[in-house]
This record gives C-alpha cells, structure tokens and sequence, in this order.
C-alpha cells in the first residue's frame, strides 16, 4: 500500500472511532395531548335531589253522625264524588218520630205559654185598681216567663231533631276520590260512637312531604348570608318530579311549607310543596324522587363528569396551568345537574380543567391543552358506532 492511501485508510479509522465514542444525542417526547374545557364563573339553579313521599291536599273520614241502622250505600266505591253528595242512607224513621215528638211538644209549649200571657196581662190590668194583689201578679208574670222559656227550649229542641233527620243521609264533606265502604248494609252506627264509613281523599293537588339534613339547611344559610346563594321563599322554591318509568312529570310544584323545628329523632327539618295533579295521575301514599329548586347560587362552576376525579384526599381536578404544565387542585362539589359537577369551590376563572386524556397527564409535566370537542370524544369512547359511509352514487 502507497504512503497516501495509508494516510487516508489512517484517517477515516480515526473519524470512525470519534464518531463511535460521541454519544448519540437523546430525542425529547413532545407533551401528551390533553381535552380542556376553560372554568366560567356562573349563576346555577340551587337544585337538590330529593324523595317525598305524596299525601292527600285534604282527607276527610266520612262518619256517623246519628244511630241508626244503615240501609244502603249510595255511590260506587273508589268514584270521585262532590261536596255535598249522598253517600250513605241510614234508616230516618225513629229520626222522624223524635222529630214529631219535640214538634208536638213546641206546639203544647206554645199553647202554655199563650195562656199563660193573657192571664199575665189580665193580671196587670186589674192591679192599678187594687183587684188582684201584688203577690197575684208577681206570680203571672213568672208563669208567663217561665212559659216563654219553654216555647224556646222546645223550638231547639225541634231543630235539633231536624238536624239529626238530616244526618240520616250522610253526605260527602269534600270533593274528592272516594274509598271503600267500612261497614255493611244492616249494621247498626253510631251507637255510643261515631262510626266510620268511608274516607274521601282529595287528589288535586297532593302534597309532598320531604325532610332535609338541618346542617345542610345552615350551610345554605350561611352561604346565603355570604352572598354566593339566595335561597327561594315558600311559594316561590320549586318542585319538578320524576316518575318510576323516569320521564319528567308535566306539572311543577312549589314549596308551600318550611317547619322551623328540628326533628330531634332524625336531625332533619320537614318541608312540604304543593303539586298539581289534575290527572289524577299521582296517588296519595306514594314515594317519589324530584328536584328541589331551592334558589340560586353564583360563582359556581360546571364541570363535565369526566372532569373530576377522587382519591382517599377527596375530589380534584387536573389543570393545565399558564406555564403548560399539569396542576392538582382539590375541589369542592355541590350536586349534580345534567351531565356536569356543580364545583363551588377550588377552581378559578379561566382554569383549564382536563376532561380527557388525564391518564397521559402527570403533575408536574407540560400537557398540550386542545379544546374539548364531546362529539369526537364519544367517538373515540370503546364500542362506539362508526359514521355510516356514504353510499356509492349510481352510474349511468
């Protein structure tokens, strides 16, 4: 080998082994790519869910109110009937008789009482000419107004039988639903007590009864006095309920009743709304689940599901911070409404919170915040349907 291809040989075994000894420069990973949503501040419905259990506006029990034997019913159980309406017959002979009898007495009453004034006044038209004595007078005026309290007595007594007469036919108190017949034709009521006989459920509008945790009530309040809640009054706080099948019911009710005592039992404060319910699709004696619109709360943020998670500590959110790196801020969370997290406390305006893609975020570590787009997450979610392809157009 010739002296300059020695040389040349020489050279490139030294570049070899310097570029063998240099070490390879390491490539950075770009960040993961994260789905944001920005935190706005906003003034949100205070809703609650609940479960009440539904009673009748108004109940009335259908009772006796003479003896007597009852003859026969006069509606068909289970009906809707008016005010006023017979329901029962119950036998008015004797009824009838005793009110023949305190008429026979208000007639004797009367007659009594008749000569007992013309005698009174013969009396005090002979005393100024000294033919009937003092005595004599002082006793016609008694018999006269001992007469006249008779005829009263037995002009009450009269419209006493005519009251119990009428009780015979026992008529509804209220408009309402009524139930079942308690005792039978032939049976004797109203002896020595007032026997039931049916009762009559008013069913429009019904009544919820509802409780909530009184520490629950005064964090409300407080909230209140702070300025981030206002709470609805009576009349004004709403009531939307949820049928078994889960469909919304089509009338909303309104908080009618607050109890301002705590149920030492349970801890718990009563409240009660009042519900339509023209249908008559809702029964007394059911439970159903609503949600409570109890006021307002503002400054409160809503957070989609997938955006808030837990651990032993508590609830948190992941953020992508002003410096692009992946920030833990424990939240507090209100309830649920829709699909979001009503969060009231721990986030600031404008918060970048992750909502997909946490697994690739790591605390400490700079993320890409993209916008969330829901309708390309769904897709992306295991199981979901691919889009149709279009169909092919027809050649001619």
């Amino acid at each position: 080998m010739t002296a300059p291809l020695r040389t040349l040989a020489l050279a490139c075994a030294i570049t070899v082994a310097l570029a063998a000894c240099k070490k390879p420069e390491q490539q950075q990973m770009p960040p993961p790519e994260v789905s944001v949503v920005d935190a706005k501040p906003q003034t949100l419905p205070l809703q609650r869910e609940l479960v009440g259990r539904l009673s009748g506006f108004r109940t009335a029990d259908v009772r006796a109110r003479v003896a007597g034997v009852l003859q026969r019913r006069l509606y068909t159980e289970g009906t809707d009937v008016k005010e006023g309406q017979p329901l029962f017959q119950i036998d008015p002979a004797p009824l009838k008789a005793s009110l023949a009898s305190a008429q026979g007495e208000l007639a004797s009453a009367e007659a009594t009482y008749a000569n007992a004034r013309i005698a009174a006044q013969r009396a005090r038209s002979l005393a100024p000419q000294k033919y009937v004595s003092k005595a004599d007078l002082d006793q016609a005026e008694a018999t006269e107004r001992t007469s006249a309290a008779a005829v009263q007595q037995a002009r009450a007594a009269v419209e006493s039988a005519r009251i119990n007469l009428g009780y015979a036919t026992v008529t509804a108190p209220i408009s309402g639903r009524a139930g079942k017949q308690q005792v039978t034709e032939g049976a004797l009521v109203g002896q020595g007590d007032v026997t039931l006989l049916t009762t009559i459920d008013q069913l429009d509008p019904l009544y919820v009864n509802f409780s909530m945790s009184s520490d629950e009530l005064a964090r409300l309040r407080q909230a209140q006095s702070q300025g981030n809640v206002a709470l609805s009054g009576d009349g004004k706080a709403t009531v939307n309920v949820v049928l078994g099948d889960g469909s919304a019911y089509p009338h909303a009710g309104t908080l009618d009743f607050t109890s301002v005592t705590v149920d030492p039992s349970t801890g718990s404060v009563s409240l009660r709304a009042l519900l339509p319910n023209p249908d008559h699709i809702l029964l007394p004696g059911s439970f159903v689940s609503f949600n409570a619109t109890l006021g307002q709360r503002s400054n409160a943020f809503l957070v989609p599901q997938a955006g808030i998670q837990r651990d032993a500590h508590g609830a948190y959110a992941l953020v992508v911070g002003k410096d692009g790196k992946v920030v833990r801020k424990d939240v507090t969370v209100d309830n649920q409404q829709g699909g979001n997290w009503v969060i009231t406390g721990g986030l600031e305006a404008g918060d970048q919170i992750i909502v997909s893609g946490q697994q690739k975020a790591k605390e400490g570590a700079p993320a890409k915040a993209v916008p969330f787009n829901p309708d390309a997450n769904a897709a992306q979610q295991p199981g979901a349907k691919p889009a149709a392809a279009p169909a092919p157009s027809e050649k001619k």
